[in-house]
């Protein structure tokens, strides 16, 4: 047999942890997302009316920013499951599309890294009046650090499969 003729073997399913793991990427996201449409929509999330105008631009423009926001992070949160489902073919060969989610999963890294030294900084804790407002807010964008680790996971499992 020759490789033009040999028989293309279809990939394992991906396990059950991988799938578990590529779901709760999107659960992640969720409770950061509904916190920015609370946000937009005018209920109390820990921002002075005048912030909320100065900064954010809310009302305004900034909730068409704020809800494409959260609709774009959810749409993104959802891709890894591209990764564990057999229903999906995606146009692209599995060793490019390896690639690239490993890349997705390095810069997710960088980026929660990123996130943790900013939540720190002076500027970024000066606009949120602190109590119940500023713990409810790290309760909603807390989830969204076990992204990266998940990714890794998902893509790890991926990437196994595949090559």
């Amino acid at each position: 047999m020759t490789t033009a003729t040999a028989p293309v073997l279809a990939p394992s399913p991906a396990p059950a942890w991988a799938r578990r793991a590529a779901h709760g990427i999107a659960l992640c996201a969720l409770p950061s997302g509904l916190w920015r449409i609370a946000m937009a929509s005018g209920v109390y999330v820990g921002y002075s009316d005048q912030v909320l105008r100065d900064v954010f631009d809310i009302p305004g423009w900034g909730i068409v920013y704020v809800v494409g926001l959260s609709v774009l992070t959810e749409l993104a949160a959802l891709l890894p499951l591209l990764l564990v489902s057999g229903r999906w073919r995606v146009a692209v060969q599995p060793k490019v599309l390896g690639l690239v989610a490993w890349g997705v999963s390095g810069l997710l890294v960088f980026l929660a890294v990123w996130q943790l030294v900013v939540a720190f900084t002076v500027e970024s804790q000066t606009y949120m009046e602190s109590g119940i407002a500023q713990g409810v807010w790290w309760v909603t964008f807390s989830p969204l650090f076990a992204i990266p680790g998940l990714m890794t996971a998902v893509t790890w499992s991926y990437w196994a499969r595949h090559r």
